[in-house]
């Protein structure tokens, strides 16, 4: 559902019109940033439970690294891998292991969808955490589990693999890389990257969205869903609604270049 607030233009953006399912994968076009010659950077957007497009957007990772073999590759999922999709369980199986895609540095970072979850599952957890938590797509998480959601928190947290609470535990919070700041939802804007909060870094939305200021370092973000990547000059938003009949995407960073894979 698009927000009736929303500005006619950011509805347009996140209500179509919708292009072919990867209609802009491949296309070789010049970056708002550069990274380091001899490194290149795989970027994934919101997962959501969509297990297997994460599976063959990693696969494509891995040819493309085959066909294409660099020094250097950066993988780095952006949050919100858990919540909403059909299989958390089996995205977070999958992350807690080693990876198609063999790579020099992989990061995955915490999102909004993380932290509600983390949140909830804490042994000090309060009521609102755990229907803030089944609100915002934990009832189907805890399903890909095979939980049923009027059990207590604490009997949700004994369910849930060791493994899996302690990937969600170890997220980053950002990653910065050449000329770019990789994030969940985005920055505060006008304010150093050294002072954003994890408030802001997690769940900020319309004052980074609409801003255009130059940030010290290009944003690339999830979180804020959208039918085609958007490339601004000083942020890259991918998350494609993987979750909501739209495409997995996976930016692709080298030199002065941008290109896309999708799922």
């Amino acid at each position: 559902m698009i927000d009736p607030a929303l500005p006619p233009a950011r509805a347009m953006a996140i209500a179509g019109p919708k292009p072919a399912a990867g209609a802009w994968a491949q296309q070789l076009v010049p970056a708002p940033a550069s990274v380091p010659p001899g490194t290149r950077i795989y970027a994934i957007g919101d997962v959501h439970g969509c297990l297997k497009r994460l599976v063959a957007l990693h696969y494509a990772i891995a040819a493309d690294l085959a066909a294409n073999p660099i020094a250097r590759s950066v993988l780095i999922h952006l949050g919100d891998v858990v919540d909403r999709g059909p299989d958390t369980a089996g995205v977070l199986w999958l992350l807690s292991g080693p990876i198609a895609p063999k790579v020099s540095l992989r990061v995955d970072l915490c999102g909004n969808h993380e932290a509600l979850m983390m949140a909830a599952l804490k042994p000090q957890a309060t009521a609102a955490d755990a229907s803030l938590w089944l609100d915002n797509g934990g009832t189907r998480a805890l399903a890909s589990y095979g939980i049923n959601p009027a059990m207590p928190p604490g009997a949700w947290r004994a369910a849930i693999p060791a493994l899996h609470q302690s990937y969600l535990d170890g997220l980053a919070q950002s990653h910065a890389e050449g000329g770019y700041f990789f994030v969940h939802a985005g920055i505060r804007p006008k304010l150093p990257i050294s002072a954003q909060t994890r408030e802001d870094l997690l769940w900020i939305r319309d004052e980074f969205l609409y801003d255009r200021t130059r940030h010290p370092l290009v944003v690339v973000h999830g979180h804020s869903m959208v039918r085609a990547p958007e490339i601004l000059a000083n942020r890259i938003g991918i998350d494609t609604g993987a979750v909501m009949d739209g495409v997995l995407s996976c930016l692709v960073l080298e030199g002065a270049c941008l290109r896309f894979l999708t799922a």
